[in-house]
């Protein structure tokens, strides 16, 4: 397939702003990794006029995509953890086209430094945990046990990749793989909510008691970041933290995290008077 792209490739190649070139071929019969193309050319650019700019192909009975993405993209992907696939492309695909070593370099990097970014992934890992945790306990105390399921089920899924965080390695697209060597505590919950023969119910019930725990254990440094950050400034509006630069990741989670936290006494509130008497702002900090 390479010899058929080789075309597409080396007309990107020969522009100036292309860093890097890595053609990913598919590993099994339907490949996730590669959203079942057969190849995927992931194209590193120093900049372009989209941040990703996708084209499909086709040639006999062969299919392949081509994902042009920049440099700022695609260390944001890596700095949060967003784009799992990323990582997987970058250690297990060929590098075709190398501008100054910027492809090496960079897997370098990433072998050197897997710590990188680790604060703002366990962060924001966290905060969706938190949600789906904290939603998914509604949805019991209601007996609404399948929507409690599902929470209860997503919530694993940030549990087991906070876990391989905390581990200092970036979960991949098959994370369970990872937490069943790394956690094996946290893998046996799994396999008992979707295993066991006992009543949904029970199972939830067991699940929200683990959970709990769990998190309890990791509050501290799934706080980490966000405490950092507010470490900055006196105090803040919400809508400040919402606007601050690297908590805009957190996203719709941000607020029902602040709020656990604060519960949980690593945040603090004080009230400052609004011109209507008996309603103060809400003002939020770190306590020094």
């Amino acid at each position: 397939m390479e010899q058929i792209l080789r075309p597409i490739y080396q007309e990107r190649a020969s522009q100036e702003s292309t860093l890097g070139v890595v053609l990913i071929e598919k590993r099994e019969k339907v490949s996730p990794i590669t959203d079942t193309f057969d190849s995927v050319l992931l194209i590193i650019t120093k900049e372009n006029d989209t941040s990703v700019f996708t084209k499909h192909y086709t040639y006999l009975d062969k299919k392949a995509a081509m994902h042009i993405v920049t440099e700022k993209q695609l260390r944001k992907w890596l700095l949060l953890g967003t784009n799992r696939k990323i990582v997987d492309w970058l250690f297990h695909g060929r590098i075709i086209y190398d501008r100054n070593e910027f492809m090496e370099k960079l897997k370098t990097e990433l072998k050197d430094y897997p710590f990188y970014g680790r604060k703002i992934k366990m962060g924001i890992e966290f905060a969706k945990l938190i949600r789906r945790y904290l939603e998914g306990k509604v949805f019991f105390e209601e007996k609404n046990y399948m929507d409690a399921y599902n929470h209860i089920v997503e919530s694993l899924h940030h549990l087991a990749r906070l876990a391989v965080l905390e581990n200092g390695l970036p979960p991949e697209v098959t994370v369970w793989s990872q937490v069943k060597q790394m956690e094996p505590a946290i893998y046996k919950l799994y396999e008992e909510l979707i295993l066991s023969e006992e009543p949904i119910h029970k199972r939830l019930e067991l699940l929200f008691l683990a959970s709990e725990f769990h998190i309890h254990s990791r509050t501290n440094d799934g706080a980490q970041h966000i405490r950092e950050v507010m470490e900055r400034q006196e105090s803040w509006t919400i809508q400040e933290l919402h606007e601050q630069e690297e908590l805009k990741n957190y996203s719709s989670d941000l607020e029902v995290f602040i709020e656990y936290l604060v519960e949980k006494d690593l945040i603090s509130i004080k009230g400052v008077m609004t011109k209507s008497e008996g309603i103060f702002h809400r003002y939020y900090y770190v306590k020094s």
